[in-house]
């Protein structure tokens, strides 16, 4: 990365790579374990159809942005969007998701997650360019926010 300290506005954003982070113990393994559990209540979700593993990562102020290349606007959704209903158009769905980039902010209290997340739909893959915005609220880590750009 070409730059450690950028300020927006009054506030600093650090942006630091995996390695260096392991350096200056500061332990970047939570937020991937983090993922991996939010990716794994969506795909237990698709088989029981029940949402709730997967509203329990949300926080109560959730707003979601979806989009693709022939939407002027994406569609917006909120904590208490119709899960179960999307769940249930799903009968074959595996969720995964790779993150490029990990940057924590406003004293470790956010974290911004940058990353492609596949959706493989009975067997063909369907890609998104995503960032979450997950934020600690009262000692636990919720989505806060999630942007969705579908590639095709």
């Amino acid at each position: 990365l070409l730059y450690r300290l950028r300020r927006i506005g009054a506030l600093f954003v650090e942006i630091i790579t995996i390695e260096e982070s392991k350096q200056r113990g500061i332990r970047m393994d939570f937020v991937k374990d983090l993922l991996n559990s939010y990716f794994k209540a969506w795909n237990d979700g698709f088989v029981s159809k029940n949402s709730d593993g997967i509203r329990d990562y949300m926080s109560k102020s959730f707003v979601g942005y979806w989009a693709h290349s022939n939407l002027d606007k994406p569609d917006v959704y909120y904590y208490d969007y119709d899960l179960n209903s999307v769940l249930r158009q799903m009968d074959n769905a595996e969720k995964s998701f790779e993150a490029v980039s990990i940057t924590k902010r406003n004293n470790e209290n956010e974290i911004l997650v940058l990353g492609r997340e596949t959706n493989l739909i009975n067997g063909v893959p369907y890609y998104a360019q995503c960032m979450f915005v997950w934020r600690k609220e009262s000692n636990e880590w919720k989505l806060l926010r999630e942007y969705i750009e579908l590639e095709r």
